[in-house]
């Protein structure tokens, strides 16, 4: 008895250790650049030999938002971001439906495909996409920008909601079907409710990197198309670091505002079976 007690106060030592040594590795690498980001987003003056900002001021919060194309290119990317999510949910999720439920040939290539477009430099890819567009005239287009979107999307909008499917049990769906339900109001009524939080992780991914993306907007859409990512891109350089932190802000608060309802509306569980690859 005695050994036990001493073998479980050892494991509970270093359980605390290891929870601590976590806490500090958080704290270092996540909490502090974000407050260090906060404190340069509002401060007035910040010398180079003190600890902490001088003073504080909304100065630069003001500075950028009255730029000429912050508002509108603000506008631009939400509206992008959201084609993109409606237009790859219409076509992708049919798609994950049929690669959970159906074994046809050559089904494990057409998933792996989907990486295809995150296995390459993006540039290099963006600029042969380029190259095609401007044959098909697609140049400086919205509907050329929705594509650029999708192809980076395609996978979460695929994996994710395939894998929420494969957790349904097809007993369910047999069951629904005895009862008298056909194939449309089975899928709507049984299916679709059950891999829900799947389909909502998946298409906040595809909302976020959609409005997050700067390079193949960048090749495709400048200059009549110029979203958030490619305004700060393209000027922060020639800003002070206080303008910097507030765009990085900016395109911060859609990630922790999504991220936190869907945390809310579907729990912690269902928001992970979400990112179940089986």
């Amino acid at each position: 008895m005695a050994t036990i007690a001493v073998n479980k106060k050892k494991r509970s030592t270093v359980s605390i250790i290891f929870s601590i040594v976590g806490l500090i590795v958080f704290v270092v690498f996540f909490i502090l650049p974000l407050i260090n980001l906060l404190l340069w987003a509002f401060t007035n003056e910040w010398r180079a030999d003190s600890l902490l900002p001088n003073s504080f001021a909304l100065k630069w919060w003001d500075y950028v938002l009255k730029q000429d194309k912050i508002v509108s290119s603000i506008s631009l990317s939400f509206l992008i971001a959201t084609v993109t999510t409606v237009i790859s949910a219409v076509i992708c999720i049919p798609a994950a439906y049929a690669f959970s439920r159906i074994t046809f040939p050559f089904r494990r290539f057409f998933m792996f495909s989907f990486l295809l477009t995150n296995a390459f430099p993006k540039m290099g890819l963006y600029v042969s996409i380029a190259y095609l567009f401007f044959k098909l005239g697609l140049m400086n287009t919205f509907v050329g920008i929705i594509i650029i979107h999708m192809l980076n999307t395609l996978m979460y909008m695929t994996w994710i909601p395939s894998s929420s499917f494969k957790n349904v049990h097809k007993e369910l769906e047999e069951a629904s079907r005895d009862m008298g339900a056909g194939p449309l109001r089975t899928f709507f009524s049984v299916t679709l409710p059950m891999a829900l939080p799947g389909i909502l992780v998946a298409c906040i991914f595809t909302f976020l990197a959609s409005l997050n993306e700067a390079q193949g907007t960048f090749l495709v859409g400048v200059p009549d198309f110029m979203t958030m990512p490619v305004i700060m891109y393209s000027i922060v350089a020639d800003y002070p670091v206080s303008a910097g932190a507030v765009f990085s802000i900016i395109l911060s608060l859609p990630t922790v505002l999504l991220i936190s309802i869907l945390r809310k509306y579907t729990g912690t569980e269902a928001l992970a079976k979400g990112f179940s690859m089986k």
